[in-house]
This record gives structure tokens, C-alpha cells and sequence, in this order.
């Protein structure tokens, strides 16, 4: 299948469970489990277009020969990708790492071809596309390019966003003490 539009049920997250699930890899970078997510999901924060507020999005990453892809599913519709375009300074946070950066399209075609490359060896995304009823080829990946939203990200020195912080740290040692006064009180009720 060569056209590139997305099935119904791979619908722009609209709705509140599904917005809720994307925003689920945010809590557990609150909670300090950024390195174990970190290799399936960035935190990117932006400067919002309108309020001008941190916004912060879990976003999937590819890296490949040294930089950070990101796709977007939705063409220029999602909010990541149109605080970008009105202020391309971001804060990538993938697992440990802090990056600062400036996002932008990729649009030239030898950056294309570099990515296509990359993505071609990556069967995760070969399967997805498949999933999608697209036949991703290099041909079909250059005659779209319009269609793929497609962003990398060039390091800067300049002010970004802030990182996400990991302040839900504490709640370890809430979980631990209760897990430690109900193995007491089960461990008084077996010798009593």
C-alpha cells in the first residue's frame, strides 16, 4: 500500500485515556525511572507557543550515527511539534542524559537518505510501518517526504527549557515503609 494516510484507529490521541497513556513515561521520569524508560522514550520540553509555560512530552527516539530522530505520526498537528516551530529550543532528556538542543525538520535529502539508512536497519520501525500500510521503502520514504514529519536536533549552548525533574523520588521511601510495616504487622500476626 503506497498511500501514506493513517488507518482510524491510529487516530490522533484526542481522547483522555489515551492522552493519559502517553503521558504515563512523564510520571515515571518524575519517579526516578528515566534510565530504565529512557531507552524507548525521551522527555522533550518546550517553551509553549501560546502561554510560553514549559511543556514537556514522551516522545519515542531513535538514535542513530549520533543523533536523536523523532517522528511525528500526526504531521504538524501535535502541540511538541508546533512549539518547535515557534521556538525550536528543547531539553531532550533520554534516560540520565540531558541534552540542549535546537529541533528542527528534516527536509534536505541527503539528510533523508542518512536517515532512511538508519531506520531501514531498525525492524521495529519496518514493523510499524507495516502496522500503518506503509511500504517503506527509500522511494516511497523520498516522494513522501512532505508527509513525514521527520525532526533531529543540533546541540546549542543556548538557554533550553528546563530538564524534567525526577521530584517524585520520595515516594520510594513512602512505598518501602509501608511495604516494611505490613511485612511487620503479618510477620506479629504469624507468631501470634
Amino acid at each position: 500500500m503506497s498511500d501514506l494516510s493513517l488507518p482510524a484507529w491510529a487516530a490522533y490521541p484526542d481522547r483522555p485515556l489515551r492522552r493519559a497513556i502517553n503521558r504515563a513515561p512523564i510520571l515515571l521520569y518524575r519517579l526516578g525511572l528515566g534510565p530504565l524508560v529512557g531507552r524507548l522514550v525521551m522527555i522533550m520540553s518546550t517553551t509553549g507557543r501560546s502561554t510560553g509555560l514549559i511543556r514537556r512530552t514522551a516522545i519515542e527516539h531513535h538514535l542513530c550515527a549520533g543523533r536523536i530522530y523523532v517522528m511525528s505520526g500526526y504531521g504538524a498537528r501535535p502541540d511538541w511539534y508546533q512549539n518547535l516551530l515557534a521556538d525550536s529550543r528543547v531539553t531532550l532528556q533520554l534516560g540520565a542524559q540531558v541534552y540542549h538542543a535546537r529541533g528542527r525538520r528534516v527536509t534536505d535529502e541527503l539528510e533523508l537518505h542518512a536517515a532512511y539508512d538508519c531506520f531501514e536497519q531498525r525492524p521495529v520501525l519496518r514493523a510499524m510501518a507495516r502496522l500503518l500500510g506503509v511500504d517503506l521503502t527509500r522511494e516511497s520514504f523520498l516522494a513522501h517526504r512532505e508527509r513525514f514529519y521527520l525532526v533531529t536536533f543540533d546541540p546549542t549552548d543556548e538557554p533550553t527549557p528546563p530538564p524534567l525533574p525526577a521530584d517524585l523520588r520520595w515516594i520510594w521511601l513512602v512505598v518501602l515503609a509501608l511495604v516494611a510495616v505490613a511485612l511487620r504487622a503479618r510477620h506479629r500476626a504469624v507468631t501470634i
